[in-house]
């Protein structure tokens, strides 16, 4: 009988690169049609988008008509600064796509065993995805508004098209370099490999900054000449510059493919490990709850992109601290910052930790408000953590704090946590979404409600973290604490809120049909 192809790949090894490529590129398509049919409402997509756009227009335009702009010492400065921060989104953008296994899935795994994909598929998908993170957005805002700011008016549109272009650039080598160390950390003793990079990158770059010669190298990086070209106006130089981003592009496009491939030829040896360890067990639990507690905890501990993200959120801002020499009154925003990245690996729905299991820990004979107060409190841990280690290491090079600026710091990373808790779990009752957080690629919510969820944490956050930094010049070190009360009290009321829902039966046979189907 007549047998058809069961991959969306439609590819023979004979068949040339440019049609295996608009092959993948038609499956793209088709899976972006596939998840967004999915989504409740059908207008957020082109809504968010256009918003998206329209804070792009504003952030590459706007800042050129403010005062100083391309004619004060500052401006001067920014100028200056660009091929610095033009090289760092670069390795931000590098940073958290390895962290994420080589970037975003398009499809979640158990979903592609039904609709397989071909490797070039997942990364062009990853890629589409990647702008998609609030991070992403802000910084690649920022580069935007520091270039208007930079440039008199008639320079600006070549010279935004450049940026555009370099964006785009820099998230296509994050994409490469992401997954040759995927390809890298799925080889026999891959992972330590990864490891022992990391660890060497790190090093060296403080000995770089704690020598004085972090300078000297950042005057030499290839995006000094790229600024030179893209700040001449519609020049041949300009051209030149443009053609030569163009085919960087396009490369860099086309070989993340074969990392790619590579990486999909071999096991996830840590998610294997995870899946298949044998733990011995350990003595029973004095309460339900500490038994409830202990199961959660090692949900989230076990989990591989639980463990990769809280390295990457606890150890990298508390690098930028030390290398920027943070003083205390400015640390307050740190907490915040990495409270939000945590709640973003599985705390905006915490219920997907169940799974398919949400349907037997249903059934057990366990008090509901036990259930919300054990998953409550491992993500407050978590949280919790993940801030202590990152304001750990940005005190080394800050001093001995006084007691004001201790007491602010404190209440910020109590507050934050209780803030960022109860918004999540506010979520995650409210819109819960069926997830494997097994793959190390995966997120708890679809991209576009991540999007929402990460903007909305990162104002919220921010904004408290300035209010404890302002109280830093505080008289009395009591200042901070009591205006922390007020904080925990507004949190704790929302926190509450969201338990009474959950008690309700109707809301919980709700969420757990949803996390587990």
């Amino acid at each position: 009988m007549p047998t058809v192809a069961s991959s969306t790949e439609l590819i023979t090894p004979d068949r040339p690169w440019p049609v295996k490529a608009r092959h993948a590129a038609v499956d793209v398509t088709h899976l972006v049609r596939f998840r967004t049919s999915g989504l409740r409402r059908r207008t957020t997509g082109p809504a968010l988008g256009l918003g998206f756009l329209v804070l792009t227009a504003l952030a590459a335009v706007v800042p050129a008509f403010t005062e100083g702009a391309a004619s004060s010492a500052r401006a001067s400065d920014v100028r200056l600064l660009l091929p610095t921060a033009m090289a760092g989104f670069l390795i931000i953008a590098v940073v958290a796509a390895v962290a994420s296994g080589g970037g975003r899935e398009l499809i979640p795994r158990d979903e592609a065993v039904a609709f397989p994909v071909s490797p070039t598929t997942d990364h062009l998908g990853a890629l589409l995805l990647a702008p998609l993170n609030i991070a992403w957005l802000i910084q690649a805002w920022f580069l935007l508004g520091a270039t208007a700011y930079a440039l008199v008016p008639a320079l600006l549109l070549p010279a935004q098209i450049g940026m555009l272009l370099w964006l785009a650039i820099a998230t296509a080598l994050a994409q490469v370099v992401a997954w040759a160390m995927e390809a890298l950390r799925r080889r026999p003793h891959g992972v330590g490999a990864v490891r022992a990079l990391g660890v060497l990158g790190v090093l060296a770059g403080l000995v770089l900054q704690l020598s004085g010669r972090l300078t000297d190298v950042l005057d030499r990086i290839p995006t000094v000449l790229l600024i030179g070209g893209l700040t001449e106006g519609w020049s041949w130089r300009w051209a030149g510059t443009v053609l030569a981003e163009l085919l960087v592009l396009a490369a860099a496009v086309a070989l993340g493919a074969v990392p790619a491939h590579l990486a999909a030829r071999r096991t996830p040896r840590d998610e294997v490990r995870a899946e298949s360890g044998h733990r011995p067990p350990r003595p029973m639990p004095r309460s339900v709850l500490a038994a409830l507690v202990r199961t959660d905890r090692a949900s989230v501990w076990r989990a591989v992109p639980m463990r990769r993200g809280l390295a990457v959120l606890a150890v990298a801002p508390g690098l930028v601290a030390i290398a920027g020499d943070l003083p205390w009154s400015t640390m307050t925003i740190l907490p915040g910052l990495v409270a939000s990245g945590g709640a973003l690996l599985f705390g905006v729905n915490a219920w997907c930790l169940d799974g398919r299991g949400a349907l037997w820990r249903a059934s057990l004979p366990v008090a509901p408000s036990s259930v919300f107060a054990a998953r409550a409190w491992v993500l407050a841990e978590f949280l919790m953590v993940a801030a202590a280690v990152t304001l750990a290491l940005a005190s080394l090079r800050a001093g001995l704090p006084n007691r004001v600026e201790l007491a602010a710091l404190l209440s910020t990373w109590v507050v934050v946590t209780l803030q960022v808790v109860a918004a999540s779990l506010r979520w995650s009752a409210r819109n819960p979404y069926p997830v494997d957080l097994r793959s190390a690629r995966a997120t708890p919510a679809p991209p576009v409600k991540m999007v929402g969820y990460s903007a909305r944490l990162a104002v919220s956050t921010t904004l408290t973290g300035l209010v404890f930094g302002a109280l830093t010049r505080a008289q009395d070190w009591q200042a901070p604490v009591l205006v922390a009360f007020v904080f925990l009290c507004w949190s704790a009321f929302r926190l509450a809120r969201t338990r009474a829902r959950w008690l309700d039966p109707v809301d919980r046979a709700r969420v757990v049909t949803a996390v587990s189907a």
